[in-house]
């Protein structure tokens, strides 16, 4: 199909806005801290939505929706999974996180405030985690241009090959540009549209369906299991997808936003703003994919063979044949929003993993800030080269690789995020090897292929490593320790 004038334009109003934020982001960004954090002057507000647009990828509009249209209500327990970390993340990490790392000589990065955290001098613990994040989040950024690439395919009939990178090339230029702060206000943006999208659309396939009691006839005169809490794949499929929440302690791009809050006082009104907007995104699209089981049964057509072929692509024929193309053009606008304000946050965290740990860190330590930022936006064109090349194959499912890369993160990095801010037995040794363990058990469960998701075997194994180890080493120095009864001495003044 080939795209018609109100969708050509309302996408290039949309992908101009988002590259102008970019340009006026780039005149606030002067150092290398104000490119990787803002320079921590995060409001709750844009905190709460960029914490969430940067978790809500693509696989918000196509996998999610994608995987109810296939498999029915089974599949909503993602969704429950994922608030009930979210929430938990927002809750028990993000006040900590905030404090620790500006106590940890004002940590930027994941990795570094784990050197800080345990005062590693080896830096041991730094190459590893900044080596955890290249794998994971090239398999993660892959997902996003190979989301984008769908909807440019979709929408604008384009080859596949051609789709990938008119799909990345938006979200590249600005990211490249402003860094953090343009990431951050896009963010906010680009969560407006979607929740904005999320809440119009169920309701209008739900009138085209005739209505809540039509839909559900149509979906059991489709398959009467499609109603189902539990599906075909019973128990071990339920955990699978409760276990998606435990993914949110573990990623960078996420706990980013949190560190670069303006302030611990800014983290529970953020929470608020975050979790409601998390859940009415997450209900919208829950609800696009189930009642979409139920339209397309009784509107067959091409719009139906497009999503039966393709699941994933059920929000955006939806928007197509349900709204007028100017408001089909915002909608689907929204999906490039999605996929952008997540594909933008883990470019940057790569970015800042091989600047700050790497180059840094090992190369140029004397480095001007002016030639740190230039290293950095070097970096970002980097790996969103590298993920366009795994994004090569057309044949790629957004959730599935959403989900390997999230399992990694949560694995390895979940489990030392949570202990190290709530104990302070806890040793560098400890944290290293539930890294190790934590990916790797991630990475040798994947091939068994056991219906169990991934990060249920690697979260535990990677808990137990630290503990253990931790144990049977010696003690942290006594100034780690103080550090830490310091922040929970402030968190306690603050009623965290």
């Amino acid at each position: 199909m080939t795209a018609s004038t109100p969708l050509l334009v309302t996408f290039a109003a949309y992908l101009l806005l988002m590259v102008g934020i970019g340009f006026a982001a780039w005149r606030s960004t002067r150092s290398f801290d104000d490119y990787i954090l803002g320079g921590r002057s995060l409001g709750s507000y844009v905190t709460a939505l960029s914490a969430g647009a940067s978790d809500m990828s693509g696989w918000l509009l196509l996998g999610l929706p994608g995987a109810l249209y296939a498999s029915g209500l089974s599949e909503a327990w993602i969704a429950i999974g994922l608030t009930i970390g979210a929430w938990c993340n927002w809750k028990f990490v993000a006040g900590p996180l905030r404090v620790y790392t500006e106590r940890t000589h004002n940590a930027l990065t994941l990795p570094d405030y784990f050197t800080h955290r345990f005062a590693d001098g080896s830096r041991l613990l730094r190459i590893l985690s900044a080596l955890v994040i290249l794998v994971f989040f090239a398999v993660y950024c892959a997902s996003g241009i190979v989301a984008g690439a769908r909807l440019f395919e979709s929408v604008f009939g384009l080859p596949y090959a051609q789709a990938l990178w008119w799909g990345a090339a938006a979200t590249i230029t600005y990211t490249l540009i402003g860094g953090f702060l343009a990431v951050s206000w896009t963010d906010t943006v680009q969560a407006t549209l979607m929740i904005f999208a999320l809440l119009l659309t169920p309701v209008f396939v739900l009138i085209g369906s005739g209505g809540l009691q039509e839909t559900r006839v149509l979906i059991e005169q489709v398959d009467p299991a499609r109603l189902q809490w539990v599906g075909a794949g019973g128990l071990v499929a339920v955990v699978s997808a409760l276990a998606w929440g435990l993914g949110y302690f573990g990623q960078p791009h996420i706990l980013a936003r949190f560190m670069a809050a303006d302030s611990l006082q800014t983290i529970p009104r953020a929470r608020r703003i975050g979790m409601t907007w998390m859940i009415a995104c997450l209900l919208g699209s829950v609800t696009v994919g189930l009642f979409g089981i139920a339209y397309f049964a009784g509107h067959p057509g091409p719009a139906a063979d497009m999503v039966r072929d393709n699941p994933e692509r059920v929000f955006i024929a939806l928007a197509e044949v349900l709204f007028n193309p100017w408001v089909a053009g915002i909608l689907l606008s929204a999906i490039l929003a999605a996929i952008m304000s997540t594909l933008s946050c883990q470019l940057l965290v790569c970015s800042s993993a091989l600047t700050e740990d790497f180059y840094r860190g090992f190369v140029r330590p004397r480095a001007s800030q002016r030639e740190l930022v230039w290293f950095g936006r070097a970096m970002v064109l980097a790996v969103a080269l590298l993920a366009i090349w795994i994004a090569r194959d057309p044949d790629s499912r957004v959730l599935g690789l959403v989900s390997y890369a999230w399992a990694g993160f949560g694995a390895a990095f979940g489990p030392i995020v949570l202990v190290s801010l709530s104990w302070k037995r806890m040793t560098r040794n400890g944290a290293l090897a539930g890294m190790v363990v934590g990916a790797v058990t991630v990475i040798a469960w994947k091939h068994t292929g056991s219906a169990l998701y991934e990060i249920v075997p690697g979260f535990i194994a990677g808990t137990v490593a630290i503990v253990v180890v931790s144990l049977l080493g010696r003690a942290p120095s006594p100034a780690v320790q103080a550090t830490h009864d310091a922040v929970r001495a402030e968190l306690q003044l603050h009623g965290h």
